[in-house]
């Protein structure tokens, strides 16, 4: 018989900041793929699509959005007792406290604000912002891309969203005109309900004592509940002009996408816990003439592009192999293991070596190694997650990042190259085993600028003059 309570205990968890249409879509998607869910909201939700949105709990006790049920709960106790029931949990809870006794998995800030309202890279193993207002890789781990468009539901893993417009997006040849916004201060009085066909000029709500129109025929899809107060201007409804009456009733295709990329993103970035990224950093910069990883460039200096990008992926165990104090203390800060290296005369094989030792130490059960060197600002987080989940779904294999043909850093190791790789010597690196392994080789294809490496000054400056802020701009996939 199965034990329905080991099933219980060994599911993931998902605390989802908010629980309005776009959130609930975010909720649902996350319950599917079999998390337990908690969503949070304010007191009084301004949700306009109630219709499918888990915010209605808040004030009618339960909502059921796509056969799925959300019970309004007080406490943690009894939000324990709404998971047992395979349901989801609302509360009252405008800034997540719940989180210290709930510790999720997973933390998704679904306000929709346009701005960060308190969301903390460290609320939780995994961190996800929807929209404007968030930063991955400083605020949260990834963003998520609410912008209608090709972009639409893209995961940002370094840099920030496109700009909240306040334009909707065009559904049956209307974008503005949708809006149904109110035309006084005061108390919400609909005239009409979700739902029901309307026609232009037709009247929809009362606010603050003044009419509110309809501007086109259609349906309406989304309506304030009666009774709360709004101010001039705020959005109270929409009218769908396809008059098409499920559609009120079905979670909505930007919501089931953003959904959809919330899951992909946390699902792979989850399993990153058996794998390890080791940053190489303890290089003589030779040619160079001084330490070149210290160097400003775009802002900062060239190791800090790196670090920072690979704090979209913090369950992967994360080593420094540096001699460098400065190196030492800023991953450190990030919550990177250090290892020092002070015989770089070795070769580079000697910091690989350090630093898969120390990786297995902190995780003996690691499945593969990135290594990564400090000298390529133009590497995207983008580029980290794509080599992560090739080496995920092709065990056994050793990743390259690369570009028509060419095999270039950084490279993913699976387990079964270990061996091999503890017994390198000299500055050649990986390279002698991947000559030996040709047929287990997959190439990740990478921009070029990524590819770009500096070894002299005069490539940091031509690296100035034609990339600017590229290695720093917002990086999907």
């Amino acid at each position: 018989m199965v034990d329905m309570s080991e099933i219980y205990k060994n599911k993931k968890k998902a605390l989802v900041r908010g629980s309005g249409d776009l959130a609930t879509g975010v909720g649902v998607a996350l319950y599917r793929a079999g998390f337990q869910v908690i969503m949070t909201d304010i007191a009084v939700p301004l949700t306009v699509r109630r219709e499918v949105a888990m915010s209605r709990a808040v004030y009618e006790g339960r909502a059921k959005v796509e056969g799925i049920e959300g019970i309004l709960v007080r406490n943690y106790q009894e939000a324990l007792a709404v998971l047992e029931e395979n349901k989801i949990a609302v509360i009252v809870d405008p800034k997540a406290e719940i989180r210290k006794e709930f510790h999720p998995d997973l933390l998704v800030d679904a306000i929709l604000a346009k701005k960060n309202m308190g969301t903390r890279r460290t609320d939780a193993p995994y961190v996800i912002g929807l929209g404007p207002g968030f930063t991955a890789g400083k605020d949260v781990h990834a963003v998520i891309e609410t912008m209608r468009g090709e972009t639409l539901a893209d995961i940002i893993y370094d840099g920030q969203p496109i700009p909240n417009t306040g334009v909707p997006g065009y559904v049956g040849g209307y974008a503005l005109e949708r809006l149904i916004r109110a035309s006084g201060n005061g108390r919400m009085e609909p005239k009409a309900q979700i739902g029901d066909i309307v026609k232009k000029g037709q009247l929809l709500a009362v606010t603050g004592g003044k009419p509110v129109y309809s501007q086109l025929d259609g349906v309406i899809r989304g309506m304030l509940q009666e009774g709360v107060q709004v101010k001039k201007g705020l959005k109270i409804g929409d009218v769908d002009p396809r008059k098409d009456r499920k559609l009120c009733y079905l979670i909505s295709d930007k919501a089931n996408k953003i959904g959809s990329s919330v899951v992909r993103a946390t699902e792979a970035r989850l399993a990153d816990k058996d794998y390890a990224m080791i940053l190489l950093a303890a290089g003589k910069s030779s040619r160079y003439g001084s330490n070149k990883l210290l160097e400003e460039l775009d802002g900062g200096r060239m190791f800090e592009h790196t670090l920072r990008k690979m704090r979209a992926f913090p369950l992967c165990t994360q080593v420094a192999v540096t001699r460098f104090e400065e190196i030492e203390r800023a991953a450190e800060a990030q919550g990177m293991l250090v290892v020092e290296n002070w015989e770089p005369d070795l070769g580079i094989s000697h910091s690989l070596r350090l630093g898969l030792q120390k990786a297995l130490e902190e995780n003996p059960e690691l499945k593969g190694a990135m290594f990564i060197v400090c000298d390529q600002p133009g590497l995207t987080a983008a580029t980290f997650a794509r080599m992560l989940d090739i080496g995920k779904k092709y065990p056994g294999k050793i990743v390259c990042a690369g570009r028509k043909g060419k095999m270039g850093n950084p490279v993913l190791w699976d387990r079964c190259f270990f061996d091999e790789l503890s017994r390198l010597s000299g500055d050649k690196g990986g390279k002698q085993i991947i000559g030996a392994h040709m047929d287990d080789v997959l190439l990740c294809e990478t921009e070029e600028t990524e590819l770009r490496d500096v070894d002299i000054p005069e490539q940091l400056t031509k690296w100035e003059r034609d990339y600017g802020e590229s290695g720093k701009s917002g990086e999907e996939t």
